[in-house]
């Protein structure tokens, strides 16, 4: 059990300004992730407009938002 998650997120924190940001290791991640989701069957979608009436509301209320501002 975390007693003091703020003095987790600063260190986390300080940690990541350390850090220069790595683009090619990003990369390197996001197909990993890729690779998995495919080895687990749960990508690409089995239908795919699965989920697309959430998508049409969400595209939606981002639009209106933009157009107010």
């Amino acid at each position: 059990m975390i007693k003091n998650p703020e003095a987790i997120r600063s260190l986390e924190k300080r940690i990541l300004q350390k850090e220069p940001a790595d683009f090619f290791r990003n990369i390197r991640l996001v197909e990993a992730l890729y690779r998995e989701a495919v080895m687990l069957g749960r990508f690409p979608p089995r239908d795919k407009l699965a989920g697309i009436e959430i998508d049409i509301k969400v595209a939606r209320v981002v639009n209106s938002v933009s157009k107010a501002t």
